[in-house]
């Protein structure tokens, strides 16, 4: 009797351990309320902005491949430019990857990325007598364009440039002749398609408003020229049966 009494006892006075309560620590932990797990949540997106702004992209792409060859390409010269001496002591190895990534990522987007991303294609021909010609092809301008392909691929065209002349003032100022001749061949092929795509982009707007204007002013004639067979029709045929 005495022994069931003291189990009582001993039961009684035990501590209550909620689920809340951490065995290891003995603190206890507090269910986050609906706000703190909103900020949570904004913290966590907040955290990541280049990575769902990337896959936002990639989804909205009409051609993510195409897209991600002509990012690769740019960003992997660029890379191999600042990084590969920190990877390697021999200049030589730089200095050939970073040109054939750059000639890569020149055929790229003359030939592929913009044709694909926006619709256009330039190249240039050798006439008879030496001279060089520019040919420019455009889509019909009833293709639907992906706006985000688009921004991507003008923002790209032209941001890269920038940067490799900023490359080219800090080799100049700390002399560094070697890299220089790097960063030239990279801004002469990245300019060639800077010129070559806003030229053909241009020519196609141009092209494209003449036709549009003169199929305009046709249809214009067609229209008058329909109205007055119609009157002319009218006013035989009522002179035709007054003479009858």
């Amino acid at each position: 009797m005495m022994a069931d009494e003291s189990r009582q006892n001993l039961l009684s006075g035990a501590a209550v351990i909620s689920a809340d309560t951490d065995l290891e620590s003995g603190q206890t932990r507090t269910t986050p309320t609906h706000e703190q797990q909103q900020q949570q949540q904004q913290e966590q997106q907040q955290q990541q902005p280049t990575r769902n702004t990337v896959r936002d992209y990639f989804e909205q792409s009409s051609h993510p491949i195409a897209a991600f060859f002509y990012l690769v390409f740019r960003l992997g010269a660029l890379l191999m430019y600042l990084l590969g001496s920190i990877f390697t002591d021999n200049f030589t190895l730089v200095f050939v990857i970073t040109i054939l990534l750059l000639a890569f990522d020149f055929w790229t987007v003359k030939n592929v990325s913009g044709r694909l991303l926006v619709g256009l294609r330039w190249w240039n021909e050798i006439q008879a007598d030496g001279s060089n010609k520019w040919v420019f092809e455009s889509a019909n301008p009833n293709r639907h364009i992906n706006a985000a392909d688009s921004r991507l691929f003008w923002a790209v065209l032209y941001g890269t440039p920038v940067l490799w002349i900023l490359f080219a003032l800090s080799c100049i100022f700390t002399f560094k002749a070697t890299w220089l001749v790097i960063v030239v061949v990279a801004i002469i092929l990245n300019m060639a398609n800077v010129v070559g795509y806003t030229q053909c982009d241009k020519d196609a707007k141009r092209k494209w408003a003449t036709g549009m204007a003169a199929q305009s002013a046709f249809s214009s004639l067609t229209g008058g020229a329909g109205f007055v067979g119609k009157a002319v029709s009218s006013g035989l045929g009522k002179f035709m049966s007054s003479s009858r």
